[in-house]
């Protein structure tokens, strides 16, 4: 018998057209004479749009990047020395792993927990601060528990960090507009007096420029034009083309949000259903467009619980249905799961895990 066709819930990125509106715009833009030229840093018009959604941010403080995983890249690369530690709660992002190790630092995990809707506790974050701590690096939204992080926490935490003024708080702020009802505080809407708190963000994930390759971080000047060096050194601009449409995204963001939002909301109430339905212990999914389901029940009890999960995750896979393997967020036995698919897909993924997790049901 052949396997069925397999739906991805695993991808990070939506399955929408660029915006109606960058596209005219940038055929308009297009129309006319231009120089395909630009300051490593990026254009001075989008540094410009980027900075005023702040306050307190200069033009001279946003590094235009090739994504925001470049952004933090470069950061990591351009701060860390051998021995530094990069502090990180978890669940998190899988990639995060791979580019603190490039950039030369070393990984210090934080164990969030389920059972408290994965809080960051001050008390937490400060036993696990080591003198070797050189960044703390969270993501709100996160990804992949859809959490967001409320400013009256996150004042607790930067509170705690403040005792320690040589730590770079670092905020990956790329699914921001992706929220369902709780708004997201940005890490800049806070006082930064020792002048270390980074911003990574980007275009792919909020605003649809799926494929456009641009991003960015806004940091203090000294660090940001240290940055640019490493950028200029390695990459230079990013193409203009991506640039124009960022500023054109920029300038209707709130629109192109709102329309994305609305897209993705009955299919993220979709999802949930789906996994309520089925049993599954879930976190309420408050931003991003995932949902972060416990599935060790489902587990081999005979394998560690790594491989265990692995294997969990490859059935899936023999079933039809692509998930993201919660070990890879440091989470075995938990999985990743994207409702920003097509809604019959979505629909007949959910079956199929049912299908698949009936089979596996324990005792």
């Amino acid at each position: 018998m052949n396997s069925p066709s397999l739906i991805s819930l695993a991808s990070g990125y939506v399955s929408f057209p660029t915006p109606a509106v960058v596209v005219r715009q940038l055929q308009e833009t297009l129309a006319q004479p231009l120089t395909f030229a630009s300051p490593v840093a990026g254009l001075p018009e989008l540094r410009m749009a980027l900075a005023g959604r702040y306050p307190n941010v200069t033009p001279e403080q946003v590094l235009v990047t090739p994504g925001a995983k470049a952004a933090l890249y470069t950061l990591l690369r351009t701060v860390l020395q051998p021995g530094d530690e990069v502090l990180l709660p978890t669940p998190s992002w899988f990639g995060f792993d791979e580019l603190v190790r490039q950039a030369g630092g070393t990984l210090r995990l934080l164990p969030l927990s389920p059972e408290n809707n994965y809080a960051l506790e001050p008390a937490a974050v400060a036993q696990a601060l080591t003198p070797r701590t050189r960044v703390f690096l969270f993501s709100n939204p996160n990804n992949p528990t859809g959490r967001i992080y409320s400013a009256p926490e996150l004042e607790t935490v930067l509170d705690v960090l403040a005792t320690r003024p040589d730590v770079l708080v670092v905020s990956d702020e790329i699914y921001e507009r992706i929220s369902f009802g709780t708004p997201v505080p940005s890490l800049l809407d806070f006082p930064d007096r020792a002048e270390r708190h980074v911003l990574v963000h980007g275009f792919s994930k909020s605003l649809g420029l799926v494929g456009w390759g641009v991003g960015y971080l806004i940091a203090p000047p000294a660090l940001t034009a240290a940055c640019t060096h490493w950028q200029h050194m390695t990459a230079g601009a990013v193409a203009v083309p991506s640039q124009l449409a960022a500023l054109a995204a920029t300038e209707a963001a709130d629109a192109i949000a709102a329309e994305l939002v609305g897209e993705l909301a009955p299919r993220r109430c979709q999802l949930l259903s789906g996994l309520t339905n089925l049993g599954l212990p879930c976190a309420f999914t408050e931003g991003t467009y995932y949902a972060f389901p416990d599935l060790r029940a489902y587990l081999d009890p005979t394998l560690p619980r790594v491989e265990a999960a692995a294997s969990l995750v490859k059935q899936l896979r023999d079933g039809g249905v692509e998930v993201v393997d919660g070990a890879t967020c440091h989470a075995p036995g938990y999985a990743r799961l994207s409702c920003a698919v097509p809604e019959p897909e979505l629909v007949t993924a959910l079956n199929r895990l049912s299908q698949v997790l009936a089979t596996l049901r324990p005792e």
